[in-house]
């Protein structure tokens, strides 16, 4: 199995942080939120879930700048054999 070694920089994990705290964001961006600062300073990889919810996510129009940035995160952190795969 391959790893991906990316990892949250330190802005977005800053952004997801707050994000996290705020009691009036929606589930959907503290799902990716989430998801990004817990890869951060860690190894750990996007699950094959989250994946599939970051690609819906980048796909659709709706979305904002920062929502899609926490879904770019994600997929880039994504285990390489399965997002090859696709």
């Amino acid at each position: 199995m391959s790893f991906n070694k990316k990892q949250t920089s330190k802005k977005l994990a800053s952004q997801a942080a707050r994000i996290l705290k705020d009691k009036t964001a929606c589930p959907l961006i503290k799902r990716l939120a989430a998801s990004v600062l817990s890869q951060s300073n860690t190894t750990k990889q996007t699950g094959a879930d989250m994946e599939t919810l970051a690609s819906e996510v980048l796909k659709n129009e709706q979305y904002d700048s920062v929502i899609k940035s926490f879904a770019a995160s994600a997929l880039s952190q994504a285990n390489k054999e399965r997002t090859s795969r696709k």
